[in-house]
């Protein structure tokens, strides 16, 4: 944000842009007319996204321009061109949550980036074993998660979400074929979640939630660097690990090639803290996140889909800085 005092809105306050029906009737014309005829359509969507979303462009540069400053790498300093490819690159993405939904991605598309030997504990979870927490971010394309529960030999996934419209996604994921995973709204973390949580964990299910956005009405937040400037992060995720005193993977869905790529990696193997350091902890915790997701923006620089304004501005708890991007 400049320092012209405009405060954007904060990224679940936007509008909902469509509805269950407009997200069953784009299902249907995939189904119907194929990816290809409607890859036209959903681009000159972009496009006008695109010439008319000033403040989405800013962001998406102001993005660019940190991470080649922090990277060193010139090459990824932001132009025109740049910005609308990374528009365009959420198109592609849509475009291949919608083939995830109708089970066209299969486990031969898919390459398991896996040097810590997670997918194992998620076969021995299905045998009797106590599930885990997978973080996951909104960097490449997090309902690739379907495959990921493909390859765990259909582990139940329950995904957390802020997000009311929560019944509408399952209905749709349901008319899909998909019954591996689940969406679950967890506006906050009272005692019936909680226990709800746990006996999920209990019964061999895992978890997965976003540790990259903020939600609005959550002030449990962390600010950290990222990207060599002060952006917040949750702190609900790791105050959830903690409580149900689980391990933590992370979980990012890159294109590569033309070809997906999951990276898993172990991060916490038990989730816990002592009772005066539980502030600290989960900072450290959360800059540690904040640095991993940093290294996993260099795999795939385009595909950083957070289109609102991520980093902190000049005056707000924890900033350093203007986060002006003009």
């Amino acid at each position: 944000m400049s320092s012209q005092g405009v405060q954007e809105r904060h990224w679940s306050a936007h509008k909902e842009r469509g509805s269950f029906a407009l997200m069953w009737l784009t299902a249907l014309a995939v189904r119907v007319f194929g990816r290809r005829l409607l890859a036209p359509v959903l681009y000159l969507i972009v496009l006008y996204f695109f010439a008319s979303a000033r403040a989405a462009r800013r962001n998406i540069r102001q993005y660019q321009t940190y991470l080649a400053q922090w990277s060193g790498q010139s090459a990824l300093q932001p132009t025109l061109g740049s910005v609308f490819t990374q528009f365009i690159a959420f198109a592609d993405n849509l475009l291949d949550r919608l083939d995830v939904w109708r089970g066209r991605l299969r486990y031969e598309q898919v390459q398991l980036v896996d040097p810590c030997g997670v997918r194992p504990r998620l076969l021995r979870s299905r045998q009797g074993g106590r599930g885990e927490m997978l973080v996951v971010t909104h960097l490449g394309n997090p309902d690739v998660c379907r495959a990921m529960a493909e390859l765990s030999e259909q582990v139940p996934l329950n995904v957390l979400v802020h997000n009311r419209h929560v019944a509408q996604f399952n209905r749709l994921l349901g008319e899909a074929g998909d019954r591996s995973m689940r969406l679950i709204q967890v506006s906050e973390l009272d005692t019936a979640t909680m226990m709800d949580l746990s006996q999920r964990l209990e019964r061999g299910e895992w978890l997965a939630i976003a540790g990259d956005r903020v939600p609005l009405n959550d002030g449990r937040r962390v600010t950290v660097d990222f990207l060599g400037h002060a952006a917040a992060f949750p702190q609900g995720p790791w105050l959830m690990a903690g409580l149900l005193r689980c391990p933590v993977n992370l979980l990012c869905c890159l294109k590569v090639d033309g070809r997906y790529r999951i990276y898993l990696d172990a991060f916490l193997e038990q989730a816990q803290w002592e009772r005066s350091r539980r502030d600290a902890t989960i900072g450290a915790w959360v800059q540690r996140y904040a640095d991993h997701l940093a290294e996993r923006c260099l795999i795939a620089p385009q595909q950083w889909f957070n289109f609102y304004a991520y980093w902190q501005p000049a005056g707000a708890p924890g900033s350093k800085e203007s986060t002006d991007a003009n």
